[in-house]
């Protein structure tokens, strides 16, 4: 079962989505109202929507055929980066830092008992499916990262999964590793959905594939694929170090990193178009726009 959000006579609808495509309309505004109402009645989230959509007729639809908003309205978006050997080896490719015969940071966070995780996006960052990301005026070398995301409650539970885009300049953070947050965070950086699969409905988290898929005139250009068993942490893991210290929010999503790297000779450019796909998930497309370089006058 998957959760959508979506825009009908100009009113959000927030709706479960069965295997069969069946859409039911739910009487919440938001999934973590849903999740809050199962605990009161002990059932698991699953358990309770199959109560209020049980004898109710739905309607047959494919995700293409909704105005699909972002699934969740995170609070915050937070990122986990080296947590695959390719997204290692792609930190190393770049970095200006690399000695031959020497370990890098990337090195050794990848073999840490502390993994890297880092802020990523704010609501008003984030965007949904078919909505642009935008390319960094100051960056030459930008990419996208395919992630599957953990949709978490304040108390670390994940509900949930979805697709996210954690765009990003490789030229950026290949320069100084400090620079990362200006590698990562812009307006339209990040994008999640198309959907959120609840978390009691996937057999096996460790074993979904990943596509992304870049299209630029109509014509692909890049197609990688990878599976959530190549990751090195488990997201239980990556979730106790978020925790930490901290004050997570309901609804907050976490990527899990990426194992899809584009080649190396490749760069976004504006009207590219993105696919990632999870197929227990579905489709996340976003159109790239390109921004125009602003400058700021000292007063």
């Amino acid at each position: 079962m998957r959760i959508i959000r979506y825009i009908e006579d100009s009113r959000v609808v927030l709706a479960a989505m069965t295997d069969d495509h069946t859409v039911y309309p739910l009487p919440f505004a938001d999934l973590m109202d849903v999740v809050r109402e199962a605990k009161k009645n002990q059932l698991s989230v699953f358990r309770y929507i199959q109560t209020i959509i049980s004898g109710k007729q739905g309607m047959k639809k494919e995700l293409v055929e909704l105005h699909l908003l972002v699934p969740i309205v995170a609070p915050e978006v937070w990122a986990s980066g080296v947590t695959y050997e390719k997204s290692r080896d792609a930190r190393n490719y770049e970095t200006s830092e690399k000695i031959d015969g020497q370990e890098t940071c990337y090195d050794r966070v990848y073999h840490a008992e502390r993994p890297e995780i880092f802020f990523k996006s704010t609501a008003a960052r984030t965007v949904g499916p078919n909505d642009p990301v935008y390319l960094r005026s100051d960056s030459n070398w930008q990419i996208p990262e395919p992630e599957l995301g953990l949709v978490i409650t304040g108390e670390g539970e994940i509900i949930g999964y979805t697709i996210g885009n954690d765009m990003s300049c490789r030229d950026i953070e290949g320069e100084n590793p400090l620079y990362l947050p200006q590698a990562k965070i812009w307006k339209h950086s990040c994008a999640i959905g198309p959907a959120i699969r609840l978390a009691e409905t996937v057999d096996d988290p460790y074993n979904l594939q990943i596509i992304c898929r870049i299209y630029r005139n109509g014509q692909l250009v890049v197609e990688e694929s990878a599976n959530t068993r190549q990751l090195k942490r488990r997201y239980d893991e990556l979730v106790s170090f978020l925790f930490r210290d901290n004050e997570v929010f309901d609804g907050t999503v976490l990527l899990t990193g990426t194992s899809i790297v584009p080649p190396n000779q490749f760069t976004l450019e504006d009207g590219d178009r993105i696919e990632i796909e999870i197929p227990e998930i579905g489709v996340l497309s976003n159109p790239v726009k390109a921004t125009v370089k602003q400058t700021v006058v000292n007063k």
